[in-house]
């Protein structure tokens, strides 16, 4: 690798207290008009609207700051904020942080769209209800699926509503109180045993084989272990390691001779766009992330949108309502009596949706498969730069090339030197990288990081990333305690080590919660 000069990076540090700990009584940022006595004699004081059972005693205990004060605030967070815009996202795992278009960005603030309210009549509704159509049929063309729902609010959301829908297709067949259970991967999404599992199924894991494949034999046991009581799959592929599985019709018949139903999560589908279809497979569901493969921003199912798609055999149970066309108008469609119900508010995140629409129809058809094509070139020439690198291991399917991400191990390093992935990791924010989500669970992988470039990034992109791991991993080897010390140029220094689930007296709802949990 040659030498690659790193940025002299340094975050703001503004050392900035929490806003609930801000103001002077009295401040006021903006005077709300006071109602006219003509209106409160018309309707009485606002407040007699309010059920006297909900309202409050004492008024909410808020800042009070000004308008110029709040704007510091704020604007002082973002500085000491690292994102998309400021720097490399490659390290987010399984979490694609392509770019965003500004022009899409605009799109989706436009007035007409943002300040249009879900309510209104569906004749206001008509350019909105075509945007939303039209996104439908071109992940129709993509996925090969024949109906699409846009509710979900993320890729674990998708997931869930695919349990549900598998509960509601076994419940109309009677089969429900047999059919209890789902089997998935270790390597596919967490989301794809945690949904199930609180859809109230009984979650069976297959384990990888000596080529890092699912286990065929063993999914072959389990289904011969619960006679009768599969009611489906849940996996995705490829999986988090990157490995694509080209045996995946043999895992969908031996499914669906079970009398179970199968889902394939294509959370992340930047390898395979154009490419290879889960309707071809023979799957009877899928779902796509339109703020991963198709660029609306990544919003902790937040902002954020999970494409739920199906077969036509399963149209009747999407959540209600549907987007449809008559030829004349788009319309809400709530008539669908097998409806699973409802799963989110309105019809889903139309600002996303919209910058899924606009991004497909930038980059065409064509387009669709170099995104593929970007992506699994970029990852091939990132692995390639990453093997050469002294402690770092690829478990799995020694000399085959992955897809579109995948999973390494730094447990080399760290049986030598202590210095472990969250080290590394801490390091590498010093060099200008956002590697928040490079070490993926499960850590079935000692020591796991799991770069994801996608075609955003160029050539330059993947060398500064690699020149700064290898950095990063060399300290490591000379001086581990200064490895274990980082960051160095960062807002704040080493965040508390916590589990994944924290322990309940550490968590507060309100502010006011954490301020009597921690006698403040």
């Amino acid at each position: 690798m040659s030498e690659i000069r790193l940025r002299d990076y340094h975050s703001a540090r503004w050392d900035e207290p929490l806003i609930m700990e801000q103001g002077v009584p009295g401040t006021r940022g903006i005077l709300p008009p006071l109602a006219s006595d003509e209106a409160t004699e018309k309707v009485g004081p606002a407040k007699e609207l309010i059920p006297a059972g909900i309202r409050r005693k004492t008024a909410p205990k808020l800042p009070e700051l000004s308008q110029y004060h709040v704007l510091q605030h704020f604007l002082r967070l973002s500085q000491e904020t690292m994102g998309m815009d400021l720097a490399s996202d490659i390290g987010e795992g399984t979490c694609t942080m392509k770019y965003s278009p500004k022009i899409h960005d605009q799109m989706a603030n436009y007035t007409k769209l943002a300040d249009v309210h879900p309510n209104e009549p569906e004749e206001h509704l008509q350019g909105i209800l075509e945007i939303i159509y039209n996104l439908e049929q071109y992940l129709k063309e993509v996925s090969g699926m024949s109906k699409i729902t846009f509710q979900p609010g993320g890729g674990s959301h998708a997931a869930y509503t695919n349990a549900c829908m598998m509960r509601r297709y076994h419940e109309a067949n009677g089969d429900l109180n047999k059919r209890d259970v789902v089997i998935t991967t270790i390597f596919s999404h967490p989301c794809d045993g945690a949904t199930p599992a609180t859809a109230g199924f009984t979650v069976a894991t297959l384990m990888p084989d000596e080529k890092g494949y699912p286990d065929l034999d063993a999914l072959k046991a389990i289904i011969d272990q619960y006679p009768g009581r599969i009611a489906g799959i849940m996996f995705t592929n490829p999986e988090d390691t990157g490995i694509f599985n080209p045996r995946v019709g043999e895992y969908v018949k031996a499914v669906h001779e079970a009398g179970g139903l199968c889902f394939y999560d294509q959370a992340n589908a930047n390898g395979i766009l154009g490419i290879a279809r889960a309707f071809d497979a023979g799957f009877d569901a899928c779902h796509f992330n339109l703020h991963k493969t198709f660029s609306a921003p990544h919003g902790c199912e937040g902002p954020a949108t999970g494409a739920y798609c199906v077969r036509k055999e399963f149209e009747q149970f999407l959540p209600v309502p549907t987007v449809e066309y008559d030829g004349s108008r788009y319309y809400l469609e709530y008539d669908r009596p097998e409806s699973l119900g409802k799963v989110r508010s309105y019809i889903g995140n139309t600002e996303c949706m919209v910058k899924a629409y606009a991004w497909i129809r930038t980059m065409g058809a064509e387009g669709l498969k170099l995104t593929a094509e970007t992506s699994v070139l970029n990852n091939n020439y990132l692995d390639k730069l990453l093997t050469e690198i002294k402690g770092v291991q690829r478990p799995y399917a020694a000399g085959k090339r992955r897809l579109e991400q995948a999973r390494y191990s730094l447990n080399e390093l760290t049986e030598a030197t202590g210095v472990g992935t969250d080290d590394i990791r801490s390091r590498l924010v010093d060099f200008g990288i956002q590697a928040y989500w490079m070490s993926h669970h499960p850590w079935i992988v000692p020591e796991p990081f799991t770069p994801e470039p996608c075609e955003t990034y160029s050539k330059e992109d993947l060398d500064y990333w690699a020149a700064a791991m290898k950095r990063a991993i060399d300290e490591a080897w000379e001086n581990p305690e200064f490895t274990m010390k980082a960051p160095y140029a960062q807002a704040i220094g080493r965040l508390k080590d916590t589990s994944i689930v924290d322990e309940e007296d550490k968590w507060a709802c309100t502010w006011q919660a954490y301020k009597r949990k921690n006698n403040k």
